[in-house]
């Protein structure tokens, strides 16, 4: 979803199009691909991994060893109730989907239940978006240049 506001923030700014970016004479990359790629299996792989083993063994991934930088495990505990779905104050900081009370975080699972298929409907969105980007892109068309055509 990120992306699709990129595309055309990043245009919009620099004036090249999103598939030229990379290769532009002024594209200016402070890592490397591999350094990237790695930094991205290793923090994502470490992420995705602790959710996969929680889906498993719901509220192993909670305590203190799991989470070596909290004092208190509960500031990373799954606040909803759901397997494999995050919750809980860090993940819903402004408590759009609940509330805080005493610094403990309690979820209102109607908001959450909208804000779940709310957000599936905006991510179905972006996919379809970044279809006609990549469709666009194969014609040399840009979605800013097409808004000026």
């Amino acid at each position: 979803m990120a992306a699709v506001v990129g595309i055309f923030v990043g245009q919009a700014w620099s004036g090249i199009p999103w598939f030229e970016a990379g290769a532009a004479p002024g594209a200016v990359s402070p890592f490397s691909f591999g350094t990237l790629l790695g930094t991205q299996l290793l923090l994502m792989g470490w992420v995705e991994s602790k959710r996969w083993v929680d889906y498993f063994d719901p509220g192993t991934q909670s305590v203190e060893w799991a989470t070596p930088w909290s004092r208190t495990a509960e500031n990373f505990v799954n606040a909803t109730g759901l397997q494999g779905y995050p919750g809980g104050k860090f993940f819903d900081p402004l408590a759009f989907a609940g509330e805080l009370k005493g610094g403990k975080y309690i979820p209102d699972y109607s908001k959450l239940e909208r804000l779940q298929l709310a957000e599936i409907k905006h991510a179905r969105l972006a996919m379809v978006a970044m279809l006609i980007f990549y469709f666009e892109a194969g014609q040399g068309k840009t979605p800013l240049g097409v808004f000026g055509s």
